[in-house]
């Protein structure tokens, strides 16, 4: 397999004053013309589906990086994206480009660990750690060089506005100036798309709902885990919470996450996470030395590594939740219509390939498969983000307070000391349970 920046070399890269012209009608049904605005993940899987199901189509992606975003945290993949990955053909490399997780460990303040959650070996009922964890820049990546050659990418730019008219959807160019008609502009612009706020005529943040987490990534360049597999994590008060995880790359390296959990009361620490968040990095490590420096364990080295890293990045843990995820000819997919934290990548994957099997339904009917697309993703993202129980979920995993984390720390010990999670998941495969996944279609793809 090609190394993620190797496969990024050989896709067709071309000049914005070369491909962003005026100059082609709006094509056939057979092959439709298409305009993705966002080079990750969702929109890599939509194109490449989407080509599955019209060889001819003229699709563009447009990426407002000025290359592709290659930091992040790992993600995992769940559900029917496991299917789909297979049947893309990905499996295999992104079983080579994997994390090597194998489990999860929760340590004390000494670093003794007193409750390891080890992965499953199931893709049908997965634990925390799942069977497929890899890093979000190497999968987006697998994912782009699927694609390279069939499809038009333009770095650095971006949607400046457009406008739906009876046969298409006239998109102005934001870095160009220039204008282009499509058939269908699909909005893959993650959790803060501008195109969302747009398309519901609010600001991005309008439909973001606030868990009260806010995460820090960053790559520590030696090995804290010592060779070990397991990924550990450390809790503190104030709902504060450190995580290193094995890195897969030789060099001996560390990924390391700072994750604060605020209470809906606890405005003022909210306020400074945001606070910094909108200044940029310096900022929020500067905020992250402040936050931590009496917290025990390894923190002090991570904060040190922190430093020393060339790809902190730090966001908001949010779920995206929009009334709808299409408007005629205009459609939000992945995290800029459904983010979804510890399921987003998979809601993503899944997106992507329902848009394009709805096109191909619906015989390049845009406006008809949008709407099947929406009928379909929208109950199953409402059930996968958890209603009452997944907006307390993290503030139960993550206690505010001494008695609390003490409490949590006892419930594992007992439970996983036990091997209760173990018996659970065997007796889950036993009766045949599996991981939910979403009414899709039976998709009659054309032959390659």
């Amino acid at each position: 397999m090609l190394k993620t920046t190797q496969r990024l070399k050989t896709v067709q890269l071309l000049k914005t004053s070369q491909v962003l012209k005026t100059t082609h009608p709006i094509m056939s049904p057979s092959s439709p013309k298409i305009l993705i605005s966002g080079a990750g993940i969702a929109g890599s899987v939509f194109a490449f589906w989407a080509l599955r199901a019209y060889p001819n189509a003229s699709i563009t992606l447009i990426e407002r990086d000025p290359s592709l975003r290659l930091t992040g945290a790992s993600v995992d993949i769940r559900s029917s994206a496991v299917d789909i990955i297979k049947w893309m053909d990905c499996e295999k490399a992104i079983r080579a480009a994997g994390t090597n997780e194998e489990g999860m460990q929760f340590v004390d303040v000494r670093g003794r660990g007193f409750a390891t959650l080890r992965a499953s070996g199931r893709e049908d009922v997965q634990s925390i750690t799942s069977e497929f964890e890899i890093f979000r820049g190497e999968l987006a990546g697998i994912f782009l060089g699927r694609v390279e050659g069939r499809v038009r990418v333009v770095f650095d730019e971006m949607v400046g506005d457009y406008e739906q008219v009876d046969d298409g959807v006239v998109v102005t160019f934001r870095k160009s100036g220039e204008m282009e008609k499509f058939d269908m502009l699909v909005a893959a612009d993650g959790l803060n798309s501008k195109l969302r706020g747009k398309m519901l005529g609010v600001k991005p943040s309008e439909h973001i709902y606030d868990e009260g987490v806010h995460v820090a990534y960053f790559t520590i360049k030696n090995d804290l885990l010592k060779g070990c597999k397991l990924a550990k994590g450390y809790s503190d008060t104030g709902g504060r919470c450190v995580m290193i995880r094995p890195d897969p790359h030789p060099e001996g390296r560390t990924r390391a996450m700072f994750m604060n959990i605020t209470t809906k009361g606890d405005v003022e620490t909210k306020d400074r996470l945001n606070k910094a968040l909108k200044e940029g990095n310096e900022s929020y490590m500067t905020l992250m030395e402040e936050m931590y420096r009496d917290v025990g364990w390894l923190t002090p080295e991570i904060l040190k590594g922190m430093r020393e890293s060339d790809d902190f990045y730090c966001s908001l843990f949010g779920q995206t939740r929009a009334p709808k995820i299409q408007d005629g000819r205009v459609i939000l997919l992945g995290d800029a219509g459904y983010a979804t934290p510890g399921f987003g990548t998979s809601l993503a994957i899944i997106g992507g390939y329902v848009l394009a099997g709805e096109l191909l339904r619906n015989e390049g009917d845009v406006k008809k498969a949008a709407k099947c697309y929406e009928d379909i993703m929208m109950p199953f993202v409402k059930d996968s983000q958890g209603g009452v129980i997944g907006e307390y979920a993290m503030q139960m995993l993550n206690p505010q307070t001494s008695w609390g984390i003490a409490i949590r720390n006892t419930f594992m010990r007992v439970m996983l000391g036990l091997r209760i999670d173990r018996l659970a998941m065997l007796a889950a495969a036993k009766i045949g349970f599996s991981e939910k996944k979403p009414a899709m279609g039976d998709y009659q793809w054309p032959a390659q």
